[in-house]
Parts: structure tokens; C-alpha cells; sequence
């Protein structure tokens, strides 16, 4: 069941002075792709976040930076991140579809949508995370927000994000949480830097940070033989009541960031393999074809139940990867 897709064409007014990947574009494609779908009717204009619910993961000095550079006409935080003068009120408002995905998640089920802009995953308690040299284009953390929403209403929350690029923002909000579990699969040494397969989580936390760092070139038969032996266990041990997927498509083949090399084969994996759950997805990456392809395709796996199974078979590299993650998580996850 497709449940709520929080979208709003506010979310167009973040947008760059000249050329930059993470531009109102992204959000066209993702629309033609519901529109291709018949969701249209499922679309709500959501609300932006109560201020007060932001300082429970961004530091009061960083908010206040955005906002005044947003307020003074934008400019770049980073070599990666720009800010205009609508971006304070456009990443308030994602903040706010985030939260809402969740709550209508765990009220009604089914597969509900923050189809939103600025992106965060890379974004930490005071920008930039875990050493990263930029914030990566993102602004305020949508899914730890919507991990936040999920906790105050469950107690416990887990996220699986499986953009191409390691979630160091997300990983450093709740480093310390041991209620908040944080699978995390990426290309291995691309940006940000982070997402070793010993980041684990603080002290009392220990084990509830997963990394899966993938060998460059990764494909379909690699990401799904990770998944199975990692991800899915880890979900049927947890049995959240709901799943926030940090999603990002810029794995796919040909999507122009990174060399992975998924196609729909995967994605649509991941969406029949976590069908039985309600889940919360928050956009992440995707500029090409991972947001053209990838996104329906997940969108179909939740909705019909459809595997294809011509996934192929994982690398060496893959399998030691794997082998090394489980024998580092043994200790909290009979995998």
C-alpha cells in the first residue's frame, strides 16, 4: 500500500545561482516518475517542523547560521553547499514532510514519501560531520528527524540508507543512542570519508551502528548479497514498527557520482524485501537515472511484490567485506 507522499513545489525554491547537481530538476524527474505510477492523488502539502523540534539534533549555532545566511540572500557554506534566500523557510518545510511521513507511517502502514529538498544525510549536530571537508549539499537532517519522530512516538527507531554515500550526519546524531539502529550501505573511500566497518557506535551504543563499505563497482548481486546477509537479519531481529529509509539512487548505473552499478534489479529488491513493514522513505541522492529508474522501481517491489531475479553473484571483495562485518557485529547480532 502507497500511503501519504508529503511533497511541496516549495521545495523548487532551493536552487543554485548557476550549474550544481543537486538542483529543483532532481525533483521533476521524481514527479514525472509518480505521476507515471497514477500517485498523484496521494500528495499532501505538509507543514514545516515546530522551531523548538530542531534543536534536538542541530546545535542552536548552527540553525542560527542558515538561517541568517539564508535571511541576508544565501551564499556557499562549503565548496558543496549552497543557500539562497528561501532555503531557511524550504529546509524548515523538510523537516516538516519528514515528520509527517512518519507519523502517518506508524498510523495508517503502507509506504509513505518525504519527496524532499535540501537533502541531509550528510548533516550533523553542527554541519558538517565525522571530518567531512564539506557538508555534501545537504542542510538539516531529514531522516534523523524522522528517526527523532519515530522515537518520541515508539521508543526506538531504525534507519537503513542505502545512497551511495556514507550518512556521517545521521551516524553522528545518534552516535551515542543505542535505541537508534543506523544500517548504513555505501561505496567504500569516496566522500565523505567515513563509514568504516569498525564505526560501531559510542559506548553505550555499541552495535547499533552498521556500516557495509561496498568495493568499488559494486552491482546488483553484490548490494543484494549484503542486504541478505545483513540487512534483512538485522531488521527481523529489531521487527521495528516502522523502517525510515535514508534513500538515495545515486548508485545507480550510469547516475553520474559514483561508479556503482545497480539497476531497478536491486531496488526493487529492497522495496518486495521490506514490504511487510510500513516504511518512511526520505529522499536523499539521485540526479539521473537513479531517480528516473531506481525510485519506481522501489516504489513497484513495496506495491506489487515482484522480484527479478537475475541479480548475478557477488564479488570476492564482496564476500570479505560481508565476512568482516559480521564477525565485528557478533557480539550484538547473531548474523
Amino acid at each position: 500500500m502507497i500511503g501519504e507522499i508529503y511533497y511541496s513545489r516549495k521545495f523548487l525554491l532551493h536552487k543554485p545561482k548557476n550549474y550544481h547537481p543537486e538542483n529543483p530538476g532532481r525533483l521533476w524527474i521524481i514527479l514525472t516518475a509518480i505521476r507515471e505510477l497514477g500517485l498523484e492523488n496521494q500528495i499532501v502539502e505538509p507543514l514545516p517542523i515546530d522551531e523548538a523540534q530542531i534543536y534536538k539534533i542541530h546545535d542552536p549555532e548552527y540553525v542560527k547560521r542558515i538561517r541568517g545566511l539564508s535571511l541576508n540572500g544565501g551564499g556557499y557554506l562549503d565548496a558543496d553547499t549552497y543557500v539562497n534566500q528561501r532555503t531557511w523557510e524550504v529546509a524548515m518545510l523538510a523537516l516538516g514532510a519528514s515528520r509527517l511521513a512518519t507519523l502517518s507511517a506508524l498510523e495508517y502502514g503502507g509506504l509513505n514519501m518525504a519527496l524532499v529538498r535540501p537533502p541531509g544525510h550528510h548533516a550533523g549536530r553542527r554541519g558538517r560531520a565525522l571530518g567531512a571537508p564539506t557538508l555534501g549539499f545537504c542542510i538539516f537532517n531529514n531522516s534523523a528527524m524522522a528517526a527523532l519522530t519515530c522515537k518520541e512516538e515508539t521508543g526506538e527507531a531504525l534507519i537503513i540508507d542505502f545512497d551511495a554515500h556514507h550518512g556521517n550526519g545521521t551516524q553522528e546524531i545518534f552516535w551515542n543512542d543505542p535505541e537508534v539502529v543506523h544500517v548504513d550501505l555505501h561505496e567504500r573511500d569516496i566522500y565523505p570519508g567515513s563509514g568504516d566497518v569498525n564505526e560501531i557506535g559510542g559506548y553505550n551504543a555499541r552495535g547499533s551502528k552498521i556500516n557495509i563499505p561496498m568495493p568499488h563497482y559494486s552491482d546488483d548481486g553484490d548490494y543484494i548479497y549484503a542486504w541478505n546477509e545483513i540487512v534483512l537479519p538485522i531488521v527481523e531481529r529489531v521487527k521495528p514498527k516502522v523502517i525510515i529509509v535514508s534513500a538515495g539512487f545515486d548508485g545507480f548505473k550510469g547516475d553520474g557520482l559514483t561508479t556503482l552499478k545497480l539497476t531497478e534489479i536491486f531496488y526493487s529488491y529492497a522495496g518486495v524485501t521490506l514490504r511487510k513493514y510500513p516504511l518512511v522513505l526520505i529522499l536523499e541522492g539521485g540526479y539521473s537515472s537513479g531517480l528516473k529508474r531506481g525510485f519506481p522501481a522501489f516504489i513497484m517491489g513495496y506495491e506489487e511484490d515482484k522480484i527479478k531475479r537475475d541479480e548475478g553473484q557477488p564479488s570476492y571483495e564482496t564476500l570479505k567485506v560481508v565476512e568482516e562485518v559480521k564477525d565485528i557485529l557478533s557480539p550484538w547480532w547473531p548474523l
